[in-house]
């Protein structure tokens, strides 16, 4: 972070602010040209944003509430549906094919 009494460093041409050279580290076998920290493309930002703990468990909490909210409409599409028993279990697969098939005859008999 800048201080007041301290004045903003100079870019050289061709250089971003984000690639800022680290003048002022002093190693013992380094050489002294300036290092420069490659900025971050749009997609590496995501990835890192995206592995977080905190987005991980933000990202699973809506995930299970999409899955609760479609098994529940698929269970209310299933009441609708008449089968023999009526309290068989079917899978969702059946559940739609059920639905078209039922949809289908709905409108054959109002056609007739």
């Amino acid at each position: 972070m800048l201080s007041p009494d301290r004045p903003e460093p100079e870019l050289h041409w061709g250089q971003t602010d984000t690639e800022t050279p680290l003048d002022d580290v002093q190693c013992g076998s380094m050489s002294a040209e300036p290092v420069h920290v490659p900025a971050l493309s749009r997609e590496e930002k995501r990835r890192r944003r995206r592995a977080t703990a905190k987005y991980r468990s933000a990202h699973a909490t809506r995930e299970r509430i999409r899955v609760v909210a479609f098994n529940l409409a698929f269970a209310e599409l299933r009441k609708l549906l008449p089968t023999i028993p009526p309290d068989k279990k079917l899978s969702k697969i059946e559940i739609l094919r059920l639905a078209i098939c039922y949809i289908s005859y709905l409108n054959h008999v109002l056609d007739v």
